[in-house]
C-alpha cells in the first residue's frame, strides 16, 4: 500500500487522482470534435498496451490514469461529439457531466435513505419532475435501473404478477408450473429486449402473437386480436428503425375494456411527450400500464441510466419487494423494493442535474433540435439520390440508394472508417439500409452537412 499511500490524509491521493483524471478529460473534450469519430487500425492496434500481466506490486495511481488517458482515449468512439448516429445514443449534457463526477467522488448507494439520504431525495424530486414532463400518471411508480432492459424487467414483471393474480394465481409464491397462460401480444417490429425479457419471465417465443405493421413499423389497428383478461400487450414508442409509433391510446382503450395490460417501449421515443409538437405522437399513451425508457438516449446523462414507470407501485413493489410485499396507496417504498438492484449508483442525480440545468423548455428544445436535423438531413440525402424509407417524423432516417442498395452496409462500414461520422446498416421492410438516429444535445448543422459530404463522398467512390 506505501506506493499508493503517499500522504497521511488518504482522502488527498483521491483529490490528486481526481485532478490528473480531469486534466486528461478535458483534454479529451476539448479535442473531440477535430478527431476521428471512429478510431484508427492503429489507435486500435494500440489498445495491445493493455495486455499486461497483473502487476505484482502497487503503482503511483498517475501511472494507471496516464496508461489510460495514453491509449484508451485515442481507442474510444466518439460518441460524446456530434456526428454519431448509430443505435441511439445521446451525449452527456455539461451539468449531467458534472453531477457524474460529483456522485463518483461520494460513491453514494443508493439502496434506502439511510445509506444516502441526498440520493434517495433527490430520487423523488426527479421522479416527480419525470412524471410531470411526460404526463405519466402522477401516483405512478418511478425506478432508476441500468436500462431499457432492466427497466422493461420491471415492468413486465409487474404485469405478468397483475395478470396472473386476477387469474387467481400467486406467481410469487406458485412459481410458473402450471400457471395459466399469458396472451402476449406484440409488434412484428418489436425490439429484441423484449423477447429477451419475456424470456427470463418464462414466457417463450411460441407464447407471442405478432401484429403486423403498417410501412412506418406502427401496430395496424386492424389488425389488433382479440384481446382477454390476460393479456400483455406490448407497444412501441418509437420503432428503433423510423421512428413510428403505435396507436397506443386506441390500443389501451380496447386493452382497459377487458382487463388487460398494456406496456410502452418508449426507450428513446417516449421524450416525445416532452414536445409540444410531438407529442400528439403519442396520443392516449397515458392510459397504458407501464412505460419504459432511457435517460441515456434523448435526455443525454452519462451511461447508464433507465427509468421504468408503472400505473400500479403494488404490482412494482410485490415482485421486487425483499419486505412484507404489501404497499398501501400513497406509500413510498425504498429505491432496494422497487427495482432489481440492491447496490444501486446515484445514477438520478444525473437525471435531476439534466432536468434541473435544462428546463421544461430546453427538454422541448433538445427533442425538437434533434428532429429538425433528422428532417434536414433526410432532405439532403434524397439531394443527392437516396430514397428515404421512413416517415420522418421523429429522429431516425432510413435511407437507401437505388441501384447500389446491396452496398449499404459496405457504405456504413466505410463511413465509418472515415472518421467523418458514425452510422449503421440495418434492413428495412426486406429492403438494405442505412440507419442514422440523432440524439445528441451536441450535434449542429455543421454535423449534418459533413455527414452528408462524407456518405456522397462514399457512393461517388464506389461508382468511380
Amino acid at each position: 500500500m506505501s506506493s499508493i499511500i503517499k500522504t497521511a490524509d488518504r482522502l488527498e491521493n483521491s483529490i490528486q487522482a481526481l485532478n490528473i483524471a480531469h486534466a486528461h478529460s478535458r483534454d479529451y473534450l476539448s479535442g473531440l470534435e477535430a478527431r476521428r469519430v471512429f478510431p484508427s487500425d492503429g489507435d486500435i492496434d494500440n489498445l495491445r498496451r493493455f495486455l499486461e500481466p497483473l502487476p505484482a506490486q502497487s503503482s503511483d495511481p498517475q501511472d494507471t490514469l496516464d496508461l489510460l488517458a495514453k491509449y484508451g482515449a485515442p481507442a474510444t468512439t466518439a460518441t460524446a461529439a456530434g456526428r454519431f448516429f448509430g443505435l441511439v445514443v445521446g451525449g452527456a449534457l455539461p451539468a449531467a457531466l458534472g453531477a457524474r463526477i460529483m456522485t463518483s467522488a461520494w460513491d453514494q448507494v443508493v439502496f434506502n435513505d439511510a445509506t444516502s439520504p441526498v440520493g434517495v431525495a433527490l430520487e423523488k424530486v426527479t421522479a416527480d419532475w419525470l412524471l410531470d414532463i411526460l404526463g405519466l400518471p402522477a401516483k405512478a411508480s418511478v425506478g432508476f435501473v441500468t436500462g431499457t432492459t432492466a427497466g422493461t424487467l420491471v415492468c413486465l414483471s409487474a404485469a405478468r404478477h397483475s395478470l396472473l393474480r386476477k387469474a387467481g394465481w400467486d406467481v410469487q409464491k406458485q412459481g410458473l408450473w402450471g400457471a395459466p397462460k399469458i396472451h402476449v401480444v406484440a409488434s412484428e417490429q418489436m425490439h429484441v429486449i423484449n423477447q429477451k425479457i419475456l424470456s427470463l419471465l418464462g414466457i417463450g417465443s411460441a407464447d407471442i402473437e405478432y401484429v403486423p405493421c403498417d410501412e412506418n413499423g406502427a401496430i395496424r389497428l386492424d389488425a389488433l386480436p382479440e384481446l382477454t383478461a390476460n393479456s400483455l400487450v406490448l407497444t412501441q414508442a418509437g420503432n428503433v428503425n423510423s421512428g413510428g409509433f403505435d396507436p397506443i391510446g386506441e390500443i389501451a382503450d380496447r386493452a382497459n375494456q377487458v382487463g388487460a395490460w398494456v406496456h410502452v417501449d418508449g426507450a428513446f421515443g417516449l421524450w416525445a411527450a416532452a414536445s409540444t409538437s410531438k407529442r400528439p405522437l403519442l396520443q392516449g399513451f397515458d392510459k397504458a400500464h407501464s412505460w419504459v425508457t432511457d435517460a441515456h438516449k434523448w435526455l443525454n446523462t452519462p451511461y447508464d441510466c433507465g427509468i421504468a414507470f408503472c400505473r400500479t407501485p403494488q404490482d412494482v413493489h410485490a415482485v421486487m419487494a425483499t419486505v412484507a410485499p404489501y404497499l398501501k396507496a400513497g406509500e413510498t417504498a425504498a429505491p432496494k423494493d422497487m427495482v432489481p438492484e440492491f447496490s444501486r449508483s446515484a445514477r438520478a442525480i444525473e437525471v435531476w442535474a439534466a432536468l434541473r440545468s435544462l428546463g421544461r423548455e430546453g427538454v422541448e428544445d433538445l427533442v425538437d433540435g434533434c428532429c429538425r436535423h433528422a428532417e434536414t438531413l433526410a432532405n439532403a440525402l434524397k439531394s443527392i439520390g437516396f430514397e428515404i424509407l421512413n416517415d420522418v417524423v421523429l429522429n431516425q432516417v432510413v435511407a437507401t440508394f437505388p441501384g447500389h442498395e446491396d452496398k449499404m452496409a459496405e457504405l456504413a462500414s466505410r463511413v465509418q472508417q472515415s472518421g467523418e461520422a458514425w452510422l449503421g446498416p440495418t434492413t428495412w421492410r426486406g429492403r438494405n439500409a442505412i440507419r442514422i438516429s440523432i440524439s445528441s444535445w451536441v450535434t449542429q448543422e455543421s454535423d449534418i452537412k459533413r455527414t452528408v459530404k462524407a456518405i456522397d463522398r462514399e457512393i461517388v467512390s464506389d461508382e468511380s
